[in-house]
């Protein structure tokens, strides 16, 4: 499969206009390829210094977007499908979870890190301090919980704690995609903020 992937990195390119910039949209797009062993391309673009080809491209869209074959795909949901049903196996590995739980696990997290993050009224910091801090919980009991694989129906040792090393088991899969972008750019607000 030869396409092309063009990052407008949540609207902006990195700081110098050029590098890669901290778009978790596009950084998932990115780990699907990388994952599946496909050779990209990935083109940068300073909104501000918006070349006139991307807007006659991708008009009125919201970035990241990929082309294929001419072909413009805009939604990222829509994209993983693409890139997950035309990269299959047995010549690229499957990247969809075994447990649809680990779809939604999370999913709330870069939201409420978002409202609590951008809040402007600081009497709604408490509630919204709480909303993210339930929804953290929520996904560290979720990576904590024994998958049903991990058990075993015929052992007499209980397993209470999980083992695996990501969000359905010990292998990347489209879940892990979505999260980890979005928990990457709140760890480093949460560091820069604390430096």
């Amino acid at each position: 499969m030869r396409g092309t992937v063009t990052c407008l990195g949540q609207g902006r390119a990195g700081s110098d206009g050029e590098s890669i910039g901290n778009c978790p949209f596009s950084q998932r797009l990115f780990m699907i390829l990388w994952l599946k062993g496909v050779i990209f391309n990935v083109t940068t673009v300073d909104l501000k210094r918006k070349p006139a080809d991307l807007q006659n491209l991708a008009p009125g869209t919201n970035p990241p977007f990929m082309t294929f074959d001419g072909e413009v795909k805009t939604d990222v949901n829509k994209i993983e499908e693409f890139l997950e049903e035309k990269l299959a196996p047995p010549r690229y590995p499957k990247l969809a979870p075994k447990h649809p739980e680990s779809n939604s696990a999370g999913n709330d997290v870069f939201a409420k890190f978002s409202a609590f993050i951008k809040n402007p009224r600081k009497d709604a910091n408490e509630n919204l301090e709480k909303s993210l801090l339930k929804a953290l919980r929520k996904l560290d009991n979720y990576l904590n919980s024994p998958l049903p694989d991990e058990i075993d129906a015929y052992s007499t040792e209980e397993i209470t704690v999980s083992c695996r090393k990501f969000l359905d088991g010990d292998e990347l899969t489209l879940a892990d995609c979505n999260l980890l972008p979005k928990l990457h750019i709140i760890k480093v607000c949460i560091c820069f903020s604390a430096s």
